[in-house]
């Protein structure tokens, strides 16, 4: 299986939406991801459970883990 970070158009891709969705659920959502450098980065499975628990759903707060590049993790909300 393969298990790769994916890039923000990647995984916009692969649910469907676009970049702008995706960086506006980074911050007001809580969507999992991880920024290295200046990129974010994100694993399938993360955000697959995350949409799965309602993550993109309406009136979600921000809830879920974002990690810098050294992969400390970072919760708010």
């Amino acid at each position: 299986m393969e298990d790769r970070w994916l890039s923000v158009d990647e995984i916009g891709g692969y649910i469907g939406v676009k970049r702008d969705a995706i960086y506006k659920w980074i911050s007001e959502k809580g969507m999992p991801a991880s920024k290295i450098g200046r990129l974010w980065k994100f694993k399938k499975d993360e955000v697959d459970e995350w949409v799965r628990n309602g993550g993109a759903g309406p009136g979600r707060e921000n809830h879920c883990s974002v990690r810098s590049g050294n992969n400390d993790r970072k919760t708010s909300g």
